[in-house]
């Protein structure tokens, strides 16, 4: 996965640059998922302004990676890149800020949203890696085809 050059709250940054976690947006989501292999949590961090923890969160993660790791749980990282995060987040049904996303050889798994004391991330973490590949809550409203009969809610 190639990263690039954005501009970024530096702590953003550093994830990329110090711990390889690959920037992502629209163009590289598709072949970042299809080349996934194991665990890997996806950061949507939304604007460290409006949501200062998304800085807090940014410093924790490479340690909640270091901590699975010793557990036998490893995962990869990667960042939202911040001006297309809230767009992408929402095709995944999210739109809390700051939002871990959690995926599975390429498949959606879960969400962890917001700040936590670090025992509550273990046990959030250790939650959040053993719960199977889902759906994401995308908005789910059904698609009707116009040429179906018409169907009544009883």
């Amino acid at each position: 996965m190639t990263n690039f050059d954005i501009d970024a709250p530096p702590l953003l940054a550093q994830l990329v640059h110090k711990h390889q976690a690959p920037w992502i947006n629209f163009d590289n989501l598709e072949a970042w998922l299809a080349n996934q292999h194991g665990d890997h949590v996806l950061l949507f961090a939304g604007d460290p302004i409006r949501f200062p923890e998304a800085v807090d969160v940014a410093v924790v993660l490479p340690e909640l990676q270091k901590a699975s790791a010793s557990v036998g749980r490893p995962f990869g990282m990667a960042v939202a890149v911040p001006d297309t995060a809230e767009a992408l987040a929402k095709t995944f049904g999210s739109q809390r800020w700051p939002t871990l996303m959690f995926f599975r050889d390429g498949d959606y798994v879960t969400t962890l949203s917001g700040m936590h004391d670090w025992t509550d991330y273990l046990a959030l973490l250790a939650q959040a890696l053993a719960t199977p590949k889902g759906r994401a809550p995308t908005i789910g409203i059904p698609l009707v085809s116009s040429q179906a009969p018409t169907a009544s809610c009883h």
